[in-house]
């Protein structure tokens, strides 16, 4: 489950396993308990401004009006080459709407594809979904930004307007242009830029 290149997978195992909770309660009584070591960018995530500035909102503070049952925008971007320009939000409903941007980069998930080459939105790109006043923006990429542009333009514009990104969607093709409402809620662990989510749509 390694989402970007260098940062280390999670690690998953039991705390406290069923056989070692045997004779801590009652004759057929056992638990489980799960312990989970991973860095807060893996698999599907949200990041908050936090994430981009050191007095940003944490994903603890993110308000739920952000995040959750959001009416969503799908922009097929399937055929719009690698740099996604402002073109193709140009004439859509962005305004307090989950924007989420398909490129089917997703088919690459789990292969050395997956890191290289991929789709990304424009700094023009960025200033029109900030100016339209889009609530967040998704992405079905490794990252919403050119991973060779080191000034990061679309986090720092999204975030500093207070646009959470949620980054590594899957199954975007799954979606209508419009119609449905989305989800995407992390914990909320305070001094977190970003954090896991389990992204979903209701169609």
């Amino acid at each position: 489950m390694t989402t970007y290149p260098g940062l280390p997978g999670p690690a998953v195992s039991d705390f406290w396993s069923r056989e070692s909770t045997k004779g801590r309660y009652a004759p057929g009584t056992t638990f489980q308990i799960g312990r989970v070591e991973m860095v807060a960018n893996t698999g599907t995530y949200v990041d908050a401004p936090f994430h981009r500035f050191a007095k940003g909102t944490d994903v603890a503070g993110l308000p739920l009006i952000k995040l959750a049952d959001l009416p969503g925008t799908l922009i097929d971007a399937t055929r719009a080459g690698r740099a996604l320009e402002a073109e193709i939000f140009r004439d859509r409903l962005i305004r307090d709407r989950a924007v989420l941007v398909r490129t089917d980069w997703d088919r690459h998930w789990r292969t050395p594809q997956y890191a290289e080459g991929h789709p990304y939105l424009t700094r023009g790109a960025a200033e029109l979904l900030v100016r339209e006043g889009a609530a967040l923006v998704g992405i079905d990429s490794l990252n919403i930004d050119d991973a060779t542009d080191l000034s990061r333009p679309v986090h720092t514009l999204l975030l500093e307007a207070g646009i959470p990104v949620v980054e590594h969607l899957t199954r975007l093709s799954a979606l209508p242009s419009d119609g449905f409402r989305f989800h995407a809620v992390p914990a909320p662990v305070a001094g977190m830029g970003s954090f896991p989510v389990r992204a979903y749509a209701v169609l």
